[in-house]
């Protein structure tokens, strides 16, 4: 399968909408910055489609303190390389801002995403205890438990990148 990506543009706001409001409950996000609820649809981002063009998958991100964090990533259909294309137009973004790398927050029920994050190069930098009890104060809908596995720590990742030259 081939996977085209762009960045997003403002007619893309329904769709990027309907795929956070899908994965996420909204538009809404917790953000690593530990109490910074953001609205993830106002961010910059990049938009994946199939070949047939239709979408695939969206990343949002932000720049924060010589870093490029990435707020979502959302693959539509999973398994096929949309998490790795929209991670690579991140990655190379952050690269043309200068910035010293990547960062991401997920939660320790997360294994899927967990997995590839590391496979894609992260290292985990830290483990925020109980990390996702101040998130739910601000966002009450992240629900307490997935497949089983209660949802309570933040586990931060981090990608460094090569200075630019």
């Amino acid at each position: 399968m081939t996977i085209s990506v762009r960045a997003v543009e403002p007619a893309d706001l329904p769709v990027v909408t309907r795929i956070l409001a899908a994965s996420w409950g909204g538009v809404t996000v917790v953000a690593l910055g530990r109490g910074d609820l953001v609205d993830a649809s106002e961010l910059p981002g990049f938009l994946a489609a199939d070949e047939g063009g239709e979408v695939a998958g969206v990343i949002t991100y932000a720049e924060r303190g010589g870093f490029v964090e990435v707020v979502t990533i959302d693959a539509v259909l999973p398994g096929k390389g949309v998490g790795r294309a929209l991670m690579d137009a991140v990655r190379d973004r952050a690269i043309e801002l200068g910035a010293s790398g990547l960062r991401l927050v997920t939660t320790n029920d997360n294994t899927r995403a967990l997995r590839f994050y590391q496979r894609y190069g992260f290292d985990l930098i830290a483990l925020h205890r109980h990390g996702v009890d101040a998130a739910r104060r601000l966002k009450p809908s992240i629900p307490a438990e997935s497949d089983g596995i209660p949802i309570r720590h933040e586990l931060e990742l981090e990608l460094l990148l090569p200075a630019r030259g």
